[in-house]
């Protein structure tokens, strides 16, 4: 019942006693016998002269009540004694060795072509790949019952090892890096920014800890000559044209996807600990971050479309 409710109480006391630091809840036992007394009048009364409305909060006391019930439900099956025990796991992680989380990373993978790539490319002594099969759900529009129901999810949460919410536990990590690995379009950047919402709101700690890196995938293969680069972006094949004199005679291969690339080529771009690019994901501002979330992947049309109104100046490519 309480989810939800604002209420604003005007009292005046000579010598407020409260509970706890956090000061949330008043103490003194002889203004709780007065505020009780009034408030179930006045709400009596406002709910008896309101019916619709009353039947309104009455829906919503039960929905709440029966999305936490469905909650624990989905958060007992969860909860696994070790990752091993998971029925889910193991024809999607392909874990490595070692067992010291300071030197193991996992790859979070987008799609099961690029999840095949990296398991063939990788360093299977330390590197563990997990590939996610198409876009995982908006945390920020669904219920605790809802997410915990998402196969994708509990898949990263079972791989990680942490829990999440308020059961999170830091040391139980099993990999210092979980590193997001998409593909270079903006299918592949929704996909990242889904699973950032989710770390964001349920396994925060990850981000404070600095765990959470995105791989930085190439967008193209230039070959002049005997030169042969990988490229990461449209600013850096600007510079590799000046620095060879222009674009004549470059060869231009642009790759689409990770599942393009053979294992190979993704573990010397993109896995190869001496050669990658690596992007650790911090957060400045908390609560800036966290209206971000909120505009951005909420549930409310007219802050985001008025982020886009606001924003739409800065754009010079659209990939639509």
């Amino acid at each position: 019942m309480l989810e939800g409710l604002t209420a604003i109480i005007s009292i005046k006391v000579p010598e407020p006693q409260f509970e706890g630091q956090t000061k949330t809840k008043l103490g003194n036992s002889e203004v709780k016998g007065i505020v009780d007394s009034i408030v179930t009048m006045g709400l009596g009364t406002y709910l008896e002269e309101n019916p619709s409305q009353a039947r309104l909060i009455v829906e919503k006391c039960m929905m709440a009540s029966r999305a936490r019930a469905a909650a624990r439900k989905a958060r007992e099956l969860t909860r696994r004694k070790s990752v091993l025990e998971s029925s889910t796991l193991p024809g999607k992680l392909s874990d490595c060795s070692e067992k010291d989380p300071a030197k193991s990373e996992i790859y979070i993978v987008e799609g099961d072509s690029a999840g095949g790539s990296a398991k063939q490319g990788r360093n299977k002594e330390n590197q563990a790949i997990l590939p996610l099969r198409g876009k995982i759900l908006n945390v920020e529009k669904a219920r605790i019952h809802k997410i915990l129901a998402s196969d994708a999810i509990v898949t990263m949460i079972s791989a990680i090892g942490t829990g999440i919410g308020e059961e999170f536990k830091l040391e139980k990590a099993r990999y210092h890096k979980i590193i997001i690995m998409t593909d270079s379009d903006v299918d592949g950047s929704h996909i990242t920014t889904l699973i950032l919402t989710f770390f964001f709101r349920y396994m925060k700690p990850l981000i404070d800890a600095g765990y959470v890196y995105l791989a930085q995938p190439p967008l193209y293969l230039v070959k002049k000559g005997n030169i042969k680069r990988y490229i990461l972006d449209d600013k850096e094949l600007s510079e590799f044209f000046k620095e060879v004199g222009g674009s004549q005679g470059v060869a231009i291969q642009r790759y689409k996807g990770l599942g393009e690339m053979n294992p190979n080529q993704l573990w010397n771009t993109t896995m190869n600990p001496e050669t990658r690019v690596l992007k650790q994901i911090t957060i400045e501002d908390a609560v800036e971050a966290d209206q971000t979330f909120t505009t951005l992947m909420g549930s409310e049309v007219g802050p985001r479309r008025q982020f886009i109104q606001d924003n739409a100046h800065k754009v010079t490519n659209l990939d639509i």
